[in-house]
C-alpha cells in the first residue's frame, strides 16, 4: 500500500477546512493530518508534527499566509506549500512564487485541481494554473512595464490593499501585527514609489486595480 500524502491545512475559516477535508477524504492517497486556524499555530504544528504538504490560505489575522510562508521556507525549505486565496490570482500568485510557495490556486478552482497540484507540490514539483503561468510570463518583461502596485514590497502591498479597503492605520497595525508608527512609514513609502498624495488617491488606485480586500 503506497504511503499517504500527509496534508496540513493552515485556514482560519472552519467551513472552508471543512470543506477541503472532505474534498481530500475521498482521494486515497491524500489525508489530512492537521489543522491550523492561522499563521502562527501552524508554523507551530510544523515545529511539533511531520507533513508532506501544507495548504494554507494567504490572508489570515494572525499572520499573513506569505509571512508565514517565508517562516516555513526558512525552518523547513523542503516543505511545500501550496498557497490558496480568494483573491483572483494576478493579485497574490507572483509574490507568493517569489516568496518560496510550491503553488497557488483560488479557492474557486476546481476539487480535481486541488488534488492534482498537492500530489505535483509533494513530488517535488512547482504548481500553476494556466493563468499564473500566463502572469509568470508577462512578469518577465521589464521592471518600467509593470503596474506600480508590484514594485512594492510585501509589507507595502498589504498596506496598499488595506487601505484601499478602507482600514485605518490602527486596524492595519492590529492586523499585522505591527505598531502603528511602523504602518505609517509603509504607508509614507508606497505613497512615494506610487507618486501619490494621500488615502483617496492610494483607495482610487486600489479600486482601479481591483486590489480591495
Amino acid at each position: 500500500m503506497t504511503e499517504k500524502i500527509r496534508v496540513l491545512i493552515a485556514d482560519d475559516h472552519a467551513i472552508i477546512r471543512q470543506g477541503l477535508k472532505q474534498i481530500l477524504s475521498d482521494t486515497e492517497d491524500l489525508e489530512v493530518t492537521g489543522e491550523a486556524d492561522g499563521g502562527v499555530p501552524a508554523v507551530q504544528m510544523i515545529r511539533e508534527h511531520q507533513y508532506d504538504v501544507v495548504l494554507m490560505d494567504v490572508s489570515m489575522p494572525d499572520r499573513n499566509g506569505i509571512d508565514s510562508l517565508k517562516m516555513i521556507r526558512k525552518e523547513n525549505p523542503r516543505l511545500p506549500v501550496l498557497m490558496l486565496s480568494m483573491h483572483p490570482e494576478e493579485q497574490y500568485a507572483i509574490r507568493a512564487l517569489r516568496a518560496g510557495a510550491a503553488g497557488y490556486l483560488s479557492k474557486q478552482g476546481a476539487p480535481e485541481q486541488l488534488v492534482t497540484a498537492i500530489r505535483q507540490v509533494a513530488s517535488g514539483k512547482k504548481f500553476v494554473s494556466a493563468a499564473v503561468a500566463e502572469e509568470l510570463a508577462n512578469s518577465i518583461g521589464e521592471d518600467f512595464d509593470k503596474p506600480a502596485h508590484e514594485k512594492l514590497s510585501d509589507r507595502e502591498y498589504q498596506t496598499l490593499c488595506m487601505i484601499s479597503s478602507g482600514k485605518t492605520l490602527t486596524q492595519i497595525a492590529e492586523q499585522l501585527n505591527l505598531s502603528v508608527k511602523t504602518v505609517s512609514v509603509y504607508r509614507a513609502r508606497l505613497l512615494e514609489k506610487m507618486k501619490l498624495r494621500n488615502n483617496a488617491e492610494l483607495t482610487h488606485y486600489g479600486l482601479k486595480h481591483g486590489l480591495v480586500e
